[in-house]
């Protein structure tokens, strides 16, 4: 039956938003819930770049709200001359409202849409805002994001700024409990991208309450310095350059390190653009361009190498591009990627002039950049034969999958799973309980190399780690195609004790550092084994499968007690379990446990990796002495 007008549904105000909060914040969950403070917080950052604002404080209430306060110059309070309501409950009120659009007070800002703080008062159970301003102090109050009183004056003032305090709704959020180390995170990095900018954080819900205060003077060079405090880095300190052209400033910073891992990351408007965009594509070409023009300029090139790759110029490089621009182009409201194509340019030519005069000035350091480049050349050419192994096949071609893979009947990604499998034994056991249709598996044989120690002519000609590759298909490094990945879940299955956790850190290091693209797109799982089988001794005798003491001991007396059911059988590995065990608990989807594998700050991951997979022993023990008193069930997942 057709439908008519009457059933066309108009969404006023904000109640579009609260229908569908994902389209605004992309998800309802911690990632969701952490970026309604980063929208409140950049619209402070936008009040510093526009050199009003010069402290910043974030304070977690025990009551479960939030608070962002600047110095900023207020939120204007008069009224909106074609609203008919006051500036300040227009821009808490309607979307693609604020100073944002029209060039004046702000140059250069963070926000997309000027959606920010109104998406954020939307999700909000309540929301109070104080405005200091023009000597009086002005306060809003709002719940759902529906106004509950005027802008009213409560008191009166000698400075400037906006504080807004909100709880966010638990009718909208799976979770509404803030994680201190993530938001610390986030403005750490916000104090990075903005030198001289004081950014405070205090948690008041732990007692004694915690507070630490970020302010660098440094910049981005001491973003890259912080990166690399845990590695060994080629030349003391980090390259600075900058330059403005066209209305775009660029700001960047690099430094060289022994390692083998690229960690290049880029900001606009202060904005982590995590998919990259056209200043990292500019930031990439100026390095690769520079490099090779000072190598054959000063007789670098030579036994066999001809030219250096981008992946050569990169390899054990960090390094940070910024731009600052007054009308950024992002894909989609949550920002990770930066479209404006001037920008290129603009970044490739001022970080290659300013390399380019950098190297010349500074040969020593040129020197020990383009050496590490060559032996990263040097070692690719060496692993070409086996990079020529892990490349996918197309249809017409002989496909050379490894021989220990059993591969699934479909060719639809889309259903397909890979089973990476810890041991011959359990390997075995999956081959024979999988589900054929969908289900392939792969086992691997020990521990795997540790890719953070390793370049890749020697990752490469690893067996397990070259069948992986193979298998999945994409291949790695610059040649990495998402759109080739033969399973679209990739799930590591290893025993819960913690030489399986030391399997599951040396695969995800692996997945990290040269198929990151597989855990953006959600692709990668880990799967989770239970640690006991309890079978009751009358009754409905179907075993129960549980995963930690503590489970286990709620299962058994839930069941009548320990004489009410057999000895649990403590699965020490996956090979202790026969075919249909290791289904029923571990690969049947209707009753498997899968944890997915997610990169909410790739910087945090970054620095995580390399305290505990690289060289440096005493970062490694410091983590752990920190973060010793967090540890539950240390032989299982947790």
């Amino acid at each position: 039956m057709p439908y008519d007008e009457s059933e066309i549904q108009v969404l006023e105000g904000l109640e579009a938003v609260r229908r569908r909060p994902g389209m605004y914040i992309g998800t309802t969950g911690p990632r969701g819930l952490h970026h309604l403070v980063y929208e409140v917080v950049d619209n402070s950052v936008d009040e510093a770049l526009a050199g009003s604002c010069t402290r910043i404080e974030v304070v977690l209430a025990a009551d479960g709200s939030v608070s962002v306060a600047d110095d900023g110059s207020g939120i204007p309070v008069g009224i909106h001359p074609k609203v008919g309501r006051p500036a300040l409950e227009v821009v808490l009120t309607h979307l693609h409202a604020g100073g944002k659009f029209g060039g004046g007070h702000y140059k250069v800002t963070g926000g997309l849409h000027g959606v920010g703080v109104s998406v954020v008062n939307a999700l909000s159970e309540w929301l109070v805002v104080t405005v200091h301003r023009d000597g009086r102090v002005y306060q809003q109050r709002y719940a759902h994001g529906v106004p509950q009183s005027d802008v009213e004056v409560v008191g009166e003032t000698d400075r400037t700024g906006t504080t807004v305090r909100f709880k966010p709704d638990p009718d909208i959020f799976e979770e509404t409990e803030f994680h201190y180390d993530v938001l610390a995170q986030r403005m750490r990095e916000l104090a990075y991208l903005n030198a001289g900018l004081t950014i405070a954080i205090r948690d008041e819900r732990r007692e004694p309450p915690v507070e630490e205060v970020f302010r660098f003077d440094g910049g981005l060079s001491a973003f890259v310095a912080h990166l690399n405090k845990n590695k060994n880095p080629l030349h003391p300190e980090p390259i600075y350059l900058s330059g403005e052209r066209e209305g775009v400033f660029v700001e960047a910073a690099l430094q060289a390190t022994d390692g083998y891992a690229e960690n290049v990351f880029s900001f606009a408007n202060t904005i982590h653009t995590v998919e990259g965009g056209t200043h990292e594509a500019g930031l990439k070409a100026a390095l690769t361009r520079v490099f090779n023009d000072y190598a054959r300029r000063h007789g670098f090139l030579k036994n066999g190498v001809e030219a250096l790759a981008g992946e050569d110029v990169r390899e054990g490089l960090t390094a940070i591009v910024s731009v600052k621009l007054p009308e950024p182009q992002f894909e989609g409201q949550t920002k990770t990627k930066l479209g404006n194509s001037e920008v290129r340019g603009v970044v490739e030519s001022i970080v290659g002039d300013g390399l380019g005069v950098f190297f010349e000035e500074n040969p020593s350091v040129a020197k020990a950049m383009l050496d590490k480049a060559i032996l990263a050349a040097r070692a690719r050419e060496a692993a070409r034969r086996a990079r020529e192994l892990t490349r996918r096949k197309n249809a017409l071609e002989l496909t050379t999958l490894p021989g220990k893979l059993t591969d699934c009947i479909t060719r639809d990604p889309a259903e397909a799973e890979l089973f990476i499998v810890e041991g011959d034994s359990a390997g075995g056991s999956a081959k024979q309980g999988r589900d054929r249709y969908r289900q392939a598996v792969l086992p691997i044989w020990g521990k795997i190399l540790n890719v953070e120690k390793a370049g890749m002519d020697k990752m490469l000609n690893h067996e397990a780690i070259r069948a992986i590759i193979t298998a999945i298909g994409t291949n790695i490094g610059d040649e990495f195609d998402i759109t080739k990945a033969r399973y679209h879940k990739i799930i590591t299955m290893s025993d819960a004790d913690v030489d399986g956790a030391h399997i599951r850190t040396l695969l995800l290091t692996f997945f990290f550092r040269h198929m990151r693209g597989l855990i953006e797109a959600g692709y990668i799982y880990i799967a989770k084994p239970p640690l006991y089988r309890i079978v009751p001794k009358r009754g409905d005798r179907r075993p129960r499968y549980v995963y930690s003491d503590a489970e286990r001991d709620r299962v058994i007396a839930e069941l009548g007690g320990w004489e009410a059911v057999e000895n649990p059988q403590r699965y020490k590995g996956l090979g202790e379990m026969d075919a249909e065990q290791l289904w029923e608990t571990t690969m049947d989807p209707a009753r498997r446990t899968l944890i997915k594998v997610t990169i909410e700050d790739a910087i945090l991951a970054d620095e995580t990796f390399t305290i505990l997979m690289g060289e440096k022993v005493e970062p490694r023990r410091e983590f752990i002495e920190a973060y010793a008193d967090r540890v539950r069930d240390l032989d299982t997942i947790g």
